[in-house]
């Protein structure tokens, strides 16, 4: 009988064993795939020169070293901490405070006149385009000889939407109110669902950016922001609450306004909500204006320093992508 009885308690042993490893083992399982879709880079596409290419081709191959140098070393230009002129580039930035104590504002506006279109231009993250693949903004506008840079749409958290960057279709994925840059200096937004990759390509556009919300089209605000989803993905905050913010909008073809506001950091600034930051485009006059990333993505590099405050702790955090201007 004690034989018996040690027998299944041995047996009991085993099967609270056998338990505890099955939930072990499903435990990893979670954490493995959650770190393989936050965490894990994925490499789809090295792009050899990222922002070198032509706009509305598809060459990403290499340039020469006049067409790779510092723009100082190339061109006539004058600058200061808040202007940079050239005979193709004109961008003023001014920063504007509203409001005082728990309800202060802090913003910066850059606006930017350009000759060319080719002179706006994206790049990628370590020059890749895939998932997870990160680095601050500053980092990636010196890679690239940027004078000026905001942060994209952080794609890479995302593994949806249309992504044409430089003239080049990355993702083919439609879902969601997008923007596009033309080739001619202009900007559109658009439903992802509604305008094919093959149309945006045969109208000359050169960058496609998947965030949103539209925030002004054909000069008008779109909506009162009540209800936007952009994903669902794990860990988005709410953003119709007061957060930073970096906006792009259009003033006339080749004429943009970048607007990038720090937030989460009271006395000093706390943020815009959607219908402010869409109340301070339309009074730049901005016909055209879409919402990118924020909250601690919302960078303004210039001129090799960062203009603003990210995170309301002058630190940077690691994005996707960037949209930058280049002589």
């Amino acid at each position: 009988m004690a034989q018996m009885d040690k027998k299944k308690t041995l047996s009991f042993k085993q099967k609270i064993g056998i338990v505890i490893l099955a939930v072990i083992l499903v435990i990893g399982g979670v954490v493995y795939k959650l770190a393989d879709r936050y965490l894990i880079e994925h490499v789809e596409v090295v792009v050899v020169d990222e922002g070198a290419g032509t706009s509305g081709s598809n060459d990403t191959g290499t340039t020469s070293s006049a067409e790779t140098a510092s723009p100082s070393a190339e061109v006539n230009a004058t600058s200061d901490d808040w202007s940079y002129s050239s005979d193709d580039i004109q961008i003023k930035i001014d920063q504007v405070e509203t409001g005082s104590g728990s309800d202060k504002i802090t913003y910066y506006v850059a606006d930017v006149v350009l000759k060319d279109a080719d002179s706006l231009k994206s790049a990628f993250a370590d020059n890749s385009f895939g998932t997870n693949i990160t680095e601050v903004t500053s980092e990636i506008a010196s890679g690239n000889d940027a004078i000026f840079a905001v942060n994209g749409d952080y794609y890479g958290f995302r593994d949806d939407g249309v992504i044409i960057r430089n003239g080049t279709v990355y993702r083919d994925d439609p879902v969601r109110d997008a923007m596009a840059l033309f080739e001619d200096g202009t900007m559109q937004t658009y439903n992802e669902e509604e305008v094919s990759s093959d149309e945006l390509l045969a109208q000359g556009v050169t960058n496609t950016l998947s965030f949103g919300p539209i925030l002004i089209q054909d000069g008008q605000i779109t909506s009162d922001f009540s209800s936007v989803k952009i994903d669902s993905n794990f860990g988005n905050r709410s953003i119709q609450n007061a957060n930073p913010r970096t906006a792009i909008g259009m003033i006339a073809p080749n004429h943009y306004v970048f607007v990038v506001v720090d937030g989460r950091n009271e006395g000093y600034s706390r943020g815009m909500t959607l219908a402010e930051l869409a109340d301070v485009m339309q009074g730049l006059g901005a016909a055209e204006a879409y919402n990118l990333d924020g909250g601690g993505s919302s960078t303004m590099y210039f001129m090799g320093r960062v203009v603003n405050n990210p995170q309301g702790k002058n630190q940077e955090r690691g994005v996707s992508d960037i949209l930058y201007i280049k002589e």
